[in-house]
Protein backbone atom coordinates (compact mmCIF):
# COMPACT_ATOMS: atom_id res chain seq x y z
CA UNK A 1 0.00 0.00 0.00
CA UNK A 2 1.11 3.42 -0.89
CA UNK A 3 2.86 5.37 1.95
CA UNK A 4 1.46 8.42 3.48
CA UNK A 5 3.63 11.28 4.60
CA UNK A 6 2.09 13.34 7.26
CA UNK A 7 3.76 16.65 7.92
CA UNK A 8 2.37 18.35 11.23
CA UNK A 9 0.20 17.08 13.90
CA UNK A 10 -1.36 19.78 15.71
CA UNK A 11 -5.00 18.90 16.83
CA UNK A 12 -6.05 18.26 13.18
CA UNK A 13 -2.91 16.77 12.30
CA UNK A 14 -3.78 13.60 14.83
CA UNK A 15 -7.21 13.01 13.82
CA UNK A 16 -6.41 12.50 10.55
CA UNK A 17 -3.42 10.35 10.76
CA UNK A 18 -4.95 8.22 13.24
CA UNK A 19 -8.25 7.94 10.77
CA UNK A 20 -5.78 6.53 7.94
CA UNK A 21 -4.06 4.03 10.66
CA UNK A 22 -7.05 2.72 11.00
CA UNK A 23 -8.07 2.25 7.39
CA UNK A 24 -4.78 0.17 7.36
CA UNK A 25 -2.83 2.72 5.08
CA UNK A 26 0.80 2.94 6.12
CA UNK A 27 1.43 6.46 7.86
CA UNK A 28 4.71 8.50 8.61
CA UNK A 29 4.22 11.50 10.83
CA UNK A 30 6.39 14.07 10.67
CA UNK A 31 6.39 16.66 13.47
CA UNK A 32 9.03 18.06 15.84
CA UNK A 33 7.24 17.29 18.92
CA UNK A 34 4.72 14.23 17.71
CA UNK A 35 1.29 13.53 20.25
CA UNK A 36 2.15 10.87 22.51
CA UNK A 37 -1.12 9.00 20.86
CA UNK A 38 0.70 8.55 17.78
CA UNK A 39 4.52 7.92 19.08
CA UNK A 40 2.85 5.19 21.04
CA UNK A 41 0.95 3.43 18.13
CA UNK A 42 2.56 0.77 16.99
CA UNK A 43 0.56 1.25 13.03
CA UNK A 44 2.10 4.93 12.70
CA UNK A 45 5.93 5.68 12.36
CA UNK A 46 6.90 8.12 14.17
CA UNK A 47 9.83 10.85 13.19
CA UNK A 48 10.11 13.79 15.34
CA UNK A 49 12.31 16.07 13.26
CA UNK A 50 11.78 19.51 10.96
CA UNK A 51 10.11 18.84 8.03
CA UNK A 52 12.19 20.39 5.86
CA UNK A 53 15.43 18.29 6.71
CA UNK A 54 12.57 15.24 6.36
CA UNK A 55 12.15 16.22 2.66
CA UNK A 56 15.12 16.15 1.68
CA UNK A 57 15.61 12.75 2.45
CA UNK A 58 12.56 11.20 0.46
CA UNK A 59 12.85 9.46 -3.11
CA UNK A 60 10.11 11.76 -4.96
CA UNK A 61 6.59 10.27 -5.38
CA UNK A 62 5.34 9.68 -2.39
CA UNK A 63 1.44 11.03 -1.18
CA UNK A 64 2.27 14.11 1.22
CA UNK A 65 -0.17 15.86 3.75
CA UNK A 66 0.79 19.37 4.65
CA UNK A 67 -0.74 20.13 7.80
CA UNK A 68 1.61 22.47 9.03
CA UNK A 69 1.26 25.87 10.15
CA UNK A 70 0.90 28.76 7.21
CA UNK A 71 3.84 30.40 8.06
CA UNK A 72 5.78 26.85 7.82
CA UNK A 73 3.27 24.99 5.12
CA UNK A 74 4.25 27.63 2.45
CA UNK A 75 7.53 27.00 2.83
CA UNK A 76 7.86 23.74 2.21
CA UNK A 77 5.74 23.90 -1.21
CA UNK A 78 8.33 24.66 -3.86
CA UNK A 79 10.15 21.54 -2.17
CA UNK A 80 7.08 18.83 -2.52
CA UNK A 81 6.38 19.67 -6.29
CA UNK A 82 9.52 19.76 -7.11
CA UNK A 83 9.85 16.37 -5.55
CA UNK A 84 7.41 14.93 -7.43
CA UNK A 85 4.88 13.93 -4.39
CA UNK A 86 1.15 14.47 -4.47
CA UNK A 87 0.44 16.56 -2.02
CA UNK A 88 -2.87 17.28 -0.16
CA UNK A 89 -2.38 20.81 1.46
CA UNK A 90 -4.00 22.55 4.66
CA UNK A 91 -1.40 25.28 5.50
CA UNK A 92 -3.64 28.37 5.36
CA UNK A 93 -1.44 31.22 3.99
CA UNK A 94 -2.10 34.31 2.64
CA UNK A 95 0.64 33.03 -0.99
CA UNK A 96 -1.23 31.65 -3.26
CA UNK A 97 -0.29 28.06 -4.21
CA UNK A 98 -1.00 28.39 -7.65
CA UNK A 99 2.19 30.14 -7.97
CA UNK A 100 3.51 26.54 -8.49
CA UNK A 101 1.06 24.99 -11.01
CA UNK A 102 3.50 25.18 -14.15
CA UNK A 103 6.48 23.88 -11.68
CA UNK A 104 4.10 20.78 -10.58
CA UNK A 105 3.23 19.87 -14.48
CA UNK A 106 6.89 19.88 -15.16
CA UNK A 107 7.91 17.55 -12.02
CA UNK A 108 4.54 15.29 -11.99
CA UNK A 109 3.32 16.64 -9.02
CA UNK A 110 -0.45 16.56 -7.92
CA UNK A 111 -1.35 19.29 -5.28
CA UNK A 112 -4.67 20.02 -3.90
CA UNK A 113 -4.39 22.90 -1.06
CA UNK A 114 -7.45 24.41 1.23
CA UNK A 115 -8.48 20.89 1.86
CA UNK A 116 -10.28 21.66 4.93
CA UNK A 117 -13.97 22.50 5.74
CA UNK A 118 -14.01 26.13 4.74
CA UNK A 119 -12.05 26.53 2.42
CA UNK A 120 -12.07 23.21 1.30
CA UNK A 121 -15.53 21.30 1.49
CA UNK A 122 -17.06 24.79 1.16
CA UNK A 123 -15.50 25.55 -2.45
CA UNK A 124 -16.74 21.77 -3.52
CA UNK A 125 -20.39 22.69 -2.54
CA UNK A 126 -19.82 26.22 -4.47
CA UNK A 127 -18.45 24.16 -7.32
CA UNK A 128 -21.70 21.64 -7.28
CA UNK A 129 -24.01 24.17 -7.22
CA UNK A 130 -22.82 25.95 -10.27
CA UNK A 131 -22.87 22.71 -11.81
CA UNK A 132 -26.56 22.45 -10.85
CA UNK A 133 -27.58 26.30 -10.88
CA UNK A 134 -25.56 27.81 -13.33
CA UNK A 135 -24.63 31.65 -12.82
CA UNK A 136 -25.25 31.94 -9.56
CA UNK A 137 -26.70 35.44 -8.54
CA UNK A 138 -25.48 35.33 -4.72
CA UNK A 139 -23.24 32.74 -2.66
CA UNK A 140 -22.70 33.12 1.02
CA UNK A 141 -20.60 30.84 3.52
CA UNK A 142 -20.91 31.38 7.37
CA UNK A 143 -18.35 29.14 9.47
CA UNK A 144 -17.00 29.24 12.43
CA UNK A 145 -16.16 26.60 15.46
CA UNK A 146 -16.72 27.95 18.90
CA UNK A 147 -17.62 26.65 22.18
CA UNK A 148 -20.98 25.86 22.77
CA UNK A 149 -21.07 28.44 25.69
CA UNK A 150 -19.64 32.14 26.07
CA UNK A 151 -17.28 33.01 28.93
CA UNK A 152 -16.08 35.80 30.43
CA UNK A 153 -13.22 36.06 28.82
CA UNK A 154 -12.50 35.60 25.30
CA UNK A 155 -15.69 33.57 24.53
CA UNK A 156 -13.16 31.09 22.14
CA UNK A 157 -10.48 28.45 21.76
CA UNK A 158 -8.69 27.53 19.12
CA UNK A 159 -8.75 24.74 17.40
CA UNK A 160 -5.20 24.72 14.88
CA UNK A 161 -2.68 26.91 15.08
CA UNK A 162 -3.68 30.73 17.07
CA UNK A 163 -1.70 31.98 14.51
CA UNK A 164 -3.31 31.79 11.82
CA UNK A 165 -6.49 32.94 13.43
CA UNK A 166 -4.94 36.45 13.82
CA UNK A 167 -4.06 36.49 10.41
CA UNK A 168 -7.45 35.66 9.54
CA UNK A 169 -8.21 38.54 11.89
CA UNK A 170 -5.67 41.30 10.23
CA UNK A 171 -6.13 39.74 6.60
CA UNK A 172 -8.43 42.24 4.41
CA UNK A 173 -10.93 40.40 2.55
CA UNK A 174 -11.38 39.74 -0.84
CA UNK A 175 -15.25 39.53 -1.70
CA UNK A 176 -17.21 39.66 -4.99
CA UNK A 177 -19.67 42.40 -5.53
CA UNK A 178 -21.38 42.81 -8.79
CA UNK A 179 -19.17 40.50 -10.47
CA UNK A 180 -16.29 42.84 -9.28
CA UNK A 181 -13.30 41.63 -6.89
CA UNK A 182 -13.35 44.23 -3.67
CA UNK A 183 -10.82 44.23 -1.18
CA UNK A 184 -12.48 44.98 2.56
CA UNK A 185 -11.13 45.13 5.96
CA UNK A 186 -11.82 41.92 8.10
CA UNK A 187 -14.09 42.18 10.39
CA UNK A 188 -16.43 44.50 8.58
CA UNK A 189 -20.17 43.82 7.90
CA UNK A 190 -20.69 42.58 11.20
CA UNK A 191 -23.82 41.03 12.05
CA UNK A 192 -26.66 38.65 14.13
CA UNK A 193 -27.41 35.36 12.91
CA UNK A 194 -29.00 32.65 13.87
CA UNK A 195 -27.24 29.15 14.93
CA UNK A 196 -29.16 26.21 15.96
CA UNK A 197 -28.67 25.64 19.60
CA UNK A 198 -27.52 29.36 20.40
CA UNK A 199 -29.55 32.53 21.38
CA UNK A 200 -27.75 34.02 18.41
CA UNK A 201 -24.25 34.74 17.35
CA UNK A 202 -22.43 37.21 14.94
CA UNK A 203 -20.34 37.23 11.46
CA UNK A 204 -18.13 38.96 9.93
CA UNK A 205 -16.02 38.84 7.15
CA UNK A 206 -12.83 37.14 6.56
CA UNK A 207 -10.38 36.41 3.96
CA UNK A 208 -12.16 32.71 3.08
CA UNK A 209 -13.29 33.00 -0.51
CA UNK A 210 -9.50 32.42 -1.97
CA UNK A 211 -9.55 30.46 -5.02
CA UNK A 212 -13.29 30.64 -5.96
CA UNK A 213 -13.40 34.44 -6.84
CA UNK A 214 -11.57 32.82 -10.12
CA UNK A 215 -13.60 30.15 -10.47
CA UNK A 216 -16.94 30.53 -9.11
CA UNK A 217 -19.27 32.47 -11.80
CA UNK A 218 -21.21 34.96 -9.48
CA UNK A 219 -22.37 38.24 -9.00
CA UNK A 220 -22.20 38.45 -5.21
CA UNK A 221 -20.16 36.21 -3.31
CA UNK A 222 -18.46 36.66 0.41
CA UNK A 223 -17.22 34.78 3.57
CA UNK A 224 -17.83 35.58 6.89
CA UNK A 225 -17.00 34.03 10.44
CA UNK A 226 -18.98 33.33 13.02
CA UNK A 227 -18.27 33.88 16.70
CA UNK A 228 -19.87 34.44 19.81
CA UNK A 229 -20.97 38.71 20.32
CA UNK A 230 -17.74 39.24 23.25
CA UNK A 231 -15.40 37.35 21.46
CA UNK A 232 -14.86 40.04 18.14
CA UNK A 233 -15.64 42.85 20.97
CA UNK A 234 -13.22 41.79 22.69
CA UNK A 235 -10.74 41.45 19.64
CA UNK A 236 -12.06 45.40 18.21
CA UNK A 237 -10.86 46.73 21.98
CA UNK A 238 -7.71 45.03 22.35
CA UNK A 239 -6.63 42.31 20.40
CA UNK A 240 -4.62 44.34 18.15
CA UNK A 241 -2.46 45.47 20.95
CA UNK A 242 -2.23 42.20 22.87
CA UNK A 243 1.20 40.66 22.70
CA UNK A 244 0.50 36.90 20.21
CA UNK A 245 2.15 35.16 22.78
CA UNK A 246 -0.72 36.36 25.22
CA UNK A 247 -3.50 35.41 23.00
CA UNK A 248 -2.19 31.91 22.60
CA UNK A 249 -2.38 31.29 25.88
CA UNK A 250 -5.35 32.45 26.16
CA UNK A 251 -7.05 30.62 23.26
CA UNK A 252 -5.37 27.50 23.96
CA UNK A 253 -7.55 24.41 22.92
CA UNK A 254 -9.01 22.95 26.03
CA UNK A 255 -10.15 19.01 25.61
CA UNK A 256 -12.68 19.15 28.33
CA UNK A 257 -14.75 22.05 27.02
CA UNK A 258 -17.95 21.97 25.15
CA UNK A 259 -17.72 22.96 21.40
CA UNK A 260 -19.21 22.64 17.89
CA UNK A 261 -18.76 23.29 14.41
CA UNK A 262 -21.15 24.91 12.61
CA UNK A 263 -21.43 26.19 8.53
CA UNK A 264 -23.70 27.37 6.55
CA UNK A 265 -23.31 27.43 2.28
CA UNK A 266 -26.10 29.50 0.74
CA UNK A 267 -26.23 29.84 -3.08
CA UNK A 268 -28.87 31.45 -5.65
CA UNK A 269 -29.32 31.89 -8.64
CA UNK A 270 -32.08 34.00 -10.39
CA UNK A 271 -34.63 31.02 -9.43
CA UNK A 272 -33.61 28.81 -7.42
CA UNK A 273 -31.50 27.96 -4.49
CA UNK A 274 -29.14 25.55 -2.45
CA UNK A 275 -28.28 25.32 1.26
CA UNK A 276 -25.92 22.90 3.23
CA UNK A 277 -25.66 22.94 6.90
CA UNK A 278 -22.45 21.03 8.37
CA UNK A 279 -23.21 20.77 12.13
CA UNK A 280 -20.66 18.94 14.61
CA UNK A 281 -20.31 18.82 18.21
CA UNK A 282 -17.29 16.53 18.62
CA UNK A 283 -17.28 12.68 18.91
CA UNK A 284 -15.27 9.78 21.05
CA UNK A 285 -12.76 12.61 22.09
CA UNK A 286 -12.24 14.24 18.88
CA UNK A 287 -13.23 18.09 18.63
CA UNK A 288 -15.52 19.54 16.10
CA UNK A 289 -12.98 21.38 13.91
CA UNK A 290 -10.38 18.59 13.97
CA UNK A 291 -13.47 16.12 12.57
CA UNK A 292 -15.05 18.56 10.33
CA UNK A 293 -11.73 19.88 9.08
CA UNK A 294 -9.57 16.44 8.84
CA UNK A 295 -12.23 14.58 7.50
CA UNK A 296 -12.04 16.25 4.32
CA UNK A 297 -8.52 16.22 4.31
CA UNK A 298 -8.66 12.77 5.40
CA UNK A 299 -11.22 11.68 2.14
CA UNK A 300 -8.32 13.05 -0.22
CA UNK A 301 -5.39 11.93 1.43
CA UNK A 302 -7.48 8.13 1.12
CA UNK A 303 -8.73 8.62 -2.16
CA UNK A 304 -5.06 9.58 -3.32
CA UNK A 305 -3.92 6.94 -2.00
CA UNK A 306 -5.89 4.12 -3.12
CA UNK A 307 -7.40 5.43 -6.37
CA UNK A 308 -4.95 8.03 -7.70
CA UNK A 309 -5.54 11.57 -8.63
CA UNK A 310 -6.75 10.93 -11.29
CA UNK A 311 -10.17 9.59 -9.99
CA UNK A 312 -10.54 12.93 -7.83
CA UNK A 313 -10.67 14.43 -11.27
CA UNK A 314 -7.26 15.85 -11.42
CA UNK A 315 -4.33 15.66 -13.27
CA UNK A 316 -0.55 16.85 -12.48
CA UNK A 317 -0.41 20.65 -11.13
CA UNK A 318 -1.63 22.67 -8.39
CA UNK A 319 -5.76 22.61 -7.72
CA UNK A 320 -7.69 24.12 -5.69
CA UNK A 321 -10.58 22.67 -4.09
CA UNK A 322 -13.76 23.07 -6.41
CA UNK A 323 -11.93 20.95 -8.80
CA UNK A 324 -12.95 17.24 -7.51
CA UNK A 325 -14.92 15.83 -9.79
CA UNK A 326 -19.00 15.15 -8.29
CA UNK A 327 -17.81 11.30 -7.21
CA UNK A 328 -15.35 12.83 -4.58
CA UNK A 329 -17.76 15.27 -3.48
CA UNK A 330 -20.13 12.25 -2.87
CA UNK A 331 -17.21 10.57 -0.96
CA UNK A 332 -16.44 13.29 1.14
CA UNK A 333 -19.57 14.12 2.29
CA UNK A 334 -20.41 9.77 2.91
CA UNK A 335 -17.50 10.00 4.94
CA UNK A 336 -19.33 12.83 7.03
CA UNK A 337 -22.43 10.59 7.79
CA UNK A 338 -20.40 7.82 8.17
CA UNK A 339 -18.71 9.47 10.98
CA UNK A 340 -21.77 11.40 12.53
CA UNK A 341 -21.38 14.59 11.27
CA UNK A 342 -24.89 16.60 10.86
CA UNK A 343 -25.35 17.55 6.96
CA UNK A 344 -28.45 18.84 5.70
CA UNK A 345 -29.03 19.83 2.03
CA UNK A 346 -32.02 22.03 1.13
CA UNK A 347 -33.25 23.05 -2.29
CA UNK A 348 -35.93 26.06 -2.77
CA UNK A 349 -37.01 28.93 -4.66
CA UNK A 350 -34.59 32.17 -4.81
CA UNK A 351 -38.32 34.42 -5.24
Amino acid sequence: MTTIVALGCGLVGEFVVQRLAEDGHSVVAVDLHLPVSIKNSADIESIEIEAEEYIKSLNGGEIIINMLPGRIGHGIRESLVTGGHNIVDLAFTAEDPQQFDELAKEHGSTMIWDIGIAPGLSNMLLAHAQRELGFLEKATIHVGGNPTEPDNEWSYMAPFSPSDVIEEYTRPARILRDQTVVEVPALTERHQIDVEGTDGMEAFLTDGLRSVLDTIDANNMAEYTVRWPQHIDRWIAEGHSTPEEELLKAWKYDSQREEFTWMNVSCENKTDSKQWIVSDYGKDGNGSMARTTGLVTYALASRFATLGTEACGLEPGVHPPENVNQETLDAVLNIFEAHDVKVTHTIGSSQ
